[in-house]
């Protein structure tokens, strides 16, 4: 097959969102480019432009989205000569929520800044109309696959002071797992919005079906008041904290909204988003949260005198029992993925202790007989959790084996929330040892490169020094994949981290030793306790853009991450040749609080959790790669799918 010019395909408008609609949203659900829609209309409620919100679910799979905002703008666009209502649908990257540094932009705090939010709802729809009521017009245009297929027309008068838009979208059933759209999911989405915009109608309707209608008019008070299940302990306490101009730290409007209370018993209600947009699976803001009321809490026992000796309060014990919601405004909050399920901004810990902390402990001091009953609660978690940790050492020291000596062992004996890192190199293994939380994180060098285990017998397995260390440090026996749960009782850690470069070397490492785990310890993947960490492999460094905006250090995992903030970069008007981009040519380049922040922090960092694949479909690939009597059949393997793997010269 000849590679000519003609070989390059190029993918223009929409077809990249139709080619690989996974890398723009879920392809489980329809939910989310349904969202992007919702979002926009909750983002003009956001700037005091919409006060009612209605989405409604037809028989025929389709939804419509309707708001009371401005309307999207009709007007030809002065670069791209068509319907500005037509750029927002039909181009990626385009929208009008890109200008942060205007400080009186509605949109400073939205959570689409991407531009690719209604350009992808319109890619993956088999039909979508859009309908705006602005400047006392009604105008119309429908859009198929992504194409205008009716361009925008004039179909009559409106009210002078009438303004909004309605979109009705159609999901293409062949983008996504299933054309059905989860109801529970999608109430929570809307009721979220009308939690977190005060005073905003949104209602919900079934063709063939009933209706709901959500308006909170007290907001977070109200709505955790009614979520509460059980009796609480305390107050709800409920307040907003926001940078003001002068902040040296973060730029004006950004801060926190949130309640939270404590409950006896009862299920625990925890709901967190970041600029209206729901992080379902949490992030490094809840991680502020935790810290703001455990410094808080922490400072009130100390001060009155309520720890018994020998108990110390960690964010566990006074988390346990507590019911928040959390709403925070952040400039460029980055996301885990596009579903925006997590948030990942290391400065949203800072951010959110800053607005918390100081507010709660006041708050505490003034109500001193709730404090003391909060305190008391998590006392109480702190005593069972140090109970729990006992019963783990008198199972520990009937053991006989000794520590490696270059195993540098974490305090605490609780198993489940230990951690150790298997890390490449003495170099990177010193910069560990001083940047960890030794209370919880335990750190054993490797020197080079670990035994290939695949052919090696359990009972020749100790021969190898790393792997009889390794195994040792672990607290556990090889075992068959039949094995009983009960061969990891003497589990040492809950997390088991390979940390190594992130270079071929590193990745080299990391096949090695999950080979050792998959062929003889297999229980230690099955159970869901061996992880992957992701050191970056570039570190941005970004100027400052006036008193707003300080300078900033962005790490990046890959070439394809750093790609993609300079992009981002670039739209906030930053100049890329203005950006400082070092590469790390291996974890002992970071110091100890580099590779802390990036790599080892829970609050920050990224692991990937190793999963145990089917037996029957992995064994042969493992025997393939690893047996050392398959070198012809791995040598045209390789050559087969050679081109599948990208590589930076």
């Amino acid at each position: 097959m000849s590679y000519t010019a003609e070989s390059i395909a190029v993918l223009k408008g929409l077809e990249p969102v139709r080619h690989r609609p996974g890398m723009y949203t879920r392809t489980d659900c329809p939910l989310h480019i349904l969202q992007e829609v919702i979002d926009n209309a909750a983002d003009e409620a956001l700037g005091g432009h919409c006060k009612r919100i209605t989405v409604i679910l037809h028989r025929d799979h389709s939804v419509t989205v309707q708001d009371d905002g401005r309307g999207i703008p009709v007007e030809m666009h002065p670069l791209e000569k068509v319907p500005t209502v037509e750029v927002v649908f039909t181009r990626l990257h385009a929208g009008g929520k890109f200008n942060k540094d205007d400080q009186s932009s509605a949109y400073r705090f939205s959570g689409g800044l991407h531009g690719v939010g209604v350009s992808v709802t319109n890619a993956l729809s088999t039909r979508l109309e859009v309908e705006v009521i602005r400047n006392g017009a009604r105008h119309q245009m429908a859009f198929a696959g992504g194409e205008v297929v009716e361009p925008l027309r004039r179909v009559g008068d409106a009210p002078k002071k009438a303004s909004g838009t309605r979109v009705r979208a159609w999901p293409d059933p062949t983008f996504f797992d299933s054309p059905m759209i989860p109801l529970a999911q999608l109430e929570r989405l809307l009721r979220s919005k009308a939690l977190l915009l005060p005073g905003l109608q949104v209602a919900l309707s079934v063709e063939d079906g009933g209706a709901t209608e959500w308006c909170f008019a007290q907001g977070m008070l109200q709505y955790l008041s009614e979520l509460i299940d059980g009796e609480v302990v305390a107050p709800v306490f409920s307040s907003e904290k926001y940078a003001t101009k002068g902040d040296e730290n973060f730029p004006v409007g950004s801060g926190a909204a949130w309640a939270i209370c404590w409950t006896a018993e009862g299920s625990l209600a925890r709901e967190s988003y970041v600029n209206l947009i729901p992080t379902t699976a949490g992030g490094t803001h809840e991680a502020g949260l935790r810290q703001a009321t455990l410094d808080a809490i922490r400072s009130f026992a100390e001060h009155h005198a309520l720890l018994p000796k020998g108990v110390k309060l960690a964010a566990e014990d006074v988390f346990s029992r507590a019911s928040f919601v959390l709403a925070v405004r952040m400039l460029d909050p980055s996301f885990q993925g596009q579903t925006k399920e997590r948030l990942n901004s290391r400065d949203a810990v800072a951010l959110v202790v800053r607005m918390v902390r100081d507010t709660f402990e006041l708050w505490l001091n003034e109500h001193p007989e709730a404090a003391k009953k909060i305190t008391e609660l998590a006392i109480r978690a702190a005593q069972a959790r140090t109970r729990a940790s006992q019963k783990v050492e008198k199972r520990k020291q009937t053991g006989v084996a000794i520590l490696p000596g270059k195993l540098s062992d974490c305090q605490s004996e609780d198993t489940r929330r230990n951690e150790i890192f298997l890390v490449e190199g003495d170099s990177a293994g010193g910069s560990a040892k001083s940047g960890r939380d030794k209370e919880l994180q335990a750190i054993l060098p490797l020197r080079g490169k670990v035994l290939n285990t695949w052919e090696v017998e359990a009972g020749s397995l100790f021969a190898n020094r790393e792997v009889h260390d390794i195994a040792v440090a672990l607290g556990i026996d090889p075992h068959p994949a039949n094995a009983p749960d009960s061969v990891l009782l003497n589990l040492r850690y809950g997390k088991v981290v390979i940390m190594t470069d992130a270079d071929v070397d590193g990745s080299h490492i990391r096949v090695l030793l999950c080979t050792l785990f998959y062929r003889h310890f297999p229980k230690l993947i099955a159970n869901g306790h061996l992880y992957f960490a992701q050191p970056p492999l570039y570190r941005l460094d970004v100027p400052g853009q006036g008193k707003t905006r300080p300078p900033r250090k962005i790490y990046a995992l890959d070439n394809d991450e750093r790609e993609a903030v300079i992009d981002r970069l670039r739209l906030e008007g930053i100049k890329p040749e203005a950006v400082s981009i070092s590469r790390f040519k291996g974890l002992g380049e970071m110091n100890p609080e580099q590779l802390w922040e990036t790599t080892m922090s829970p609050d920050t960092r990224r692991l990937m959790r190793i999963r145990m694949p089917g037996a029957e479909a992995a064994r042969p690939v493992m025997n393939l790669l690893m047996a050392k009597g398959e070198s012809a059949g791995r040598r045209a393997w390789m050559e087969e799918n050679g081109a599948l793997i990208g590589a930076e010269v």
